[in-house]
């Protein structure tokens, strides 16, 4: 069966709003990243802002079950714990001596696809569509 197009009309706005906020701080998060001694991956993981999003999305994902923003919710949650899981394996990686170099292109990497994952999640919501991998689901 075909997946439902996105219906942003079958939602509360306020639900809409939360997401975009939920965004914006996952944005602020690797803002903070880029212009701080962090790095984006740490800034989403670590940061203060980035935190709060993600106890969003845990405490309103009853809220948005069954709708199209289900899709935003699992998009930022799953953003937030592969970014966690890639930070690890770049702990593991820096303490070797050998692995520095190898840690040090994960790291710009990982902030990289950071940066598009919020990025492009966020740009999805704006249209009012469901993020990339979700389309296909």
């Amino acid at each position: 069966m075909a997946a439902q197009p996105p219906t942003p009309q079958n939602v509360r706005a306020s639900l809409i709003h939360v997401t975009h906020l939920i965004y914006a701080l996952h944005a602020s998060a690797v803002v903070v990243g880029l212009l701080s001694s962090a790095t984006v991956a740490g800034g989403l993981v670590f940061g203060l802002p980035s935190l709060a999003a993600v106890v969003l999305n845990y405490w309103m994902a009853g809220e948005v079950r069954g709708t199209w923003l289900e899709a935003h919710f699992r998009w930022q949650i799953r953003t937030f714990w592969f970014t966690l899981l890639w930070l690890i394996v770049y702990g593991l990686l820096i303490i070797t001596l050998i692995g520095i170099p190898i840690a040090w292109v994960l790291i710009f990497i990982l902030g990289l696809w950071v940066a598009y994952r919020v990025g492009r999640g966020w740009l999805a919501l704006k249209n009012g569509e469901l993020p990339p991998v979700s389309r296909n689901q």
